[in-house]
């Protein structure tokens, strides 16, 4: 199976904010930005398999900053790493004020996907070849969050005990 670069599976997507979009205060749901992560976020997953994925896991996510009505927002996924079967995805959001130009970062998270063969059977994914200092640093972290979880697992289902 022939190794990757990570831009090889970037993807961004962009959706302006509208009043459906909003809470009462005009403020974004989560929800709405949570959704878009998860779509950019498999894209880039199945891109990178080419082959259909099913996220597992979205690692912890802060709202640093609400995002209001009329903002375009932003989202840029590229896989950090990738495993036997399963990929960690990185996604940043950028909200920015299409009116002033100004751009704002408000959230980033981490989503696991797992690549299926036909059957529907986790199936192998092409490694990935970081080559500048940002990748590797990027692979490197993503290589630990994935050791974490995989003891996390363990623990949870008493094997670990």
């Amino acid at each position: 199976m022939r190794a990757k670069h990570p831009r090889d599976s970037e993807t961004v997507m962009s959706e302006l904010m509208m009043p459906q979009h909003a809470n009462l205060l005009g403020n974004v749901f989560g929800g709405v930005i949570l959704s878009l992560v998860d779509r950019v976020a498999a894209v880039c997953a199945i891109r990178h398999a080419g082959r259909p994925c099913v996220t597992v896991s979205v690692d912890k996510v802060d709202f640093k900053e609400p995002i209001h009505v009329g903002e375009l927002i932003s989202a840029f996924a590229r896989v950090n790493f990738a495993g036997r079967t399963s990929m960690e995805v990185g996604v940043k959001i950028i909200a920015e004020n299409v009116l002033t130009g100004e751009k704002r970062h408000t959230n980033s998270c981490y989503v696991t996907y797992v690549a299926l063969d036909d059957k529907g059977v986790p199936t192998e994914v092409p490694p990935i070849v970081p080559e500048t200092a940002d990748e590797k640093r990027r692979y490197d972290r993503a290589a630990k969050r994935r050791a974490s979880r995989v003891m996390d697992r363990r623990y949870d289902t008493g094997a670990g005990e």
